[in-house]
């Protein structure tokens, strides 16, 4: 359009999305208003699916709380517990057995714990550098170990060959490192910024101190991503610690706990104990015994999602550093 000035073009309005409201950009979502159909509707669905979670907890709960007179008529629509008593734990908790059985737990949980984040730290700071010398062979090589595993037989006779088997240290670094966790924690790490790296370096830090002084406290969110999924790999870990520890005093909860499931004899876990009188050991029911080691089994591993779930929202990164 030859000496048509451009402010007489006419002006082209801008795309508008259905139901966008003024000032709000195509691809910003629109809130939902509180007390609208469609929220109500997620909270409806969401409080069903935590339902669904919480109740089969709380009925074992109330199973294990019931008293044995009325033991037999409790069902999975039990809500309230009869004849309220904490008997059934008192006997849970007096078996050696049990009670070894947590300390074993813990013990191979926090120590498997600090093992995988200090390599799984390592390993992901070290392959997030650019220049470093064969990095895709490295990383060529732990994607297939995503892929294929060597199998049970070939990591019993590592074990056997190290001289690990009916030592803690069987169940604590196996699987050491986990190439999902390293990845995930690798792209954390790669969003620390590099200048905050280099004002490290200029202060005379060495890699070692700028990882655990610098990244990992920034990354601390990524850190308690995979300590949560890392130490509930370690709690629910039984198998291994069935084939590897031979020993039933080094055994943790989880194999104790099949045990008792696997026999579904009362006699078979408490009867040659000798840690509670005949008398006593006829009032327990098989099925409260079973639902209070079930809860005792599982409330350590929620005692510890707290501290870990308020590091999902934020991390340390915001006002590190000014650009």
């Amino acid at each position: 359009m030859v000496g048509v000035k451009r402010d007489t073009l006419p002006k082209q309005r801008p795309w508008k999305r259905p139901g966008q409201r003024p000032g709000q950009r195509p691809w910003q979502r629109r809130k939902l208003k509180k007390g609208s159909a469609a929220s109500v509707i997620i909270v409806i669905l969401l409080a069903l699916l935590a339902l669904v979670m919480i109740y089969p907890i709380y009925n074992q709960l109330v199973i294990a709380l019931t008293g044995p007179e009325y033991i037999a008529a409790a069902d999975g629509t039990t809500l309230i517990p009869r004849g309220f008593t904490l008997s059934t734990f008192r006997a849970v908790l007096a078996v050696p057995k049990v009670y070894r059985g947590l300390l074993n737990s813990i013990y191979i949980t926090a120590a498997g714990l600090v093992v995988n984040i200090v390599l799984t730290s390592l390993g992901a700071y070290v392959l997030i550098k650019k220049d470093l010398l064969g990095r895709r062979i490295f990383m060529t090589l732990i994607i297939i170990t995503m892929i294929f595993e060597g199998g049970l037989i070939p990591d019993y006779f590592l074990m056997r060959n190290l001289n690990l088997l009916n030592r803690y240290a069987s169940v604590i670094l196996y699987k050491a490192v986990n190439p999902y966790y390293l990845i995930i924690l690798m792209r954390f790490f790669s969003r620390v910024p590099k200048s905050l790296i280099e004002a490290a370096r200029i202060d005379g830090y060495d890699e070692v101190r700028i990882l655990f002084k610098i990244v990992v406290p920034v990354s601390i969110a990524g850190i308690a991503t995979i300590s949560l999924f890392y130490g509930v790999f370690h709690w629910n870990e039984y198998f291994r610690a069935m084939i590897y520890l031979t020993s039933e005093v080094k055994w943790p909860l989880q194999v104790v706990m099949r045990e008792l499931i696997v026999s579904m004899e009362k006699a078979a876990f408490i009867g040659a104990l000798n840690f509670i009188t005949s008398a006593g050991a006829a009032a327990i029911e098989f099925k409260a015994l079973k639902a209070a080691l079930i809860i005792i089994a599982i409330v350590p591993i929620l005692l510890f999602y707290p501290f870990v779930l308020k590091y999902f929202v934020t991390g340390k990164l915001q006002g590190s550093i000014k650009e």
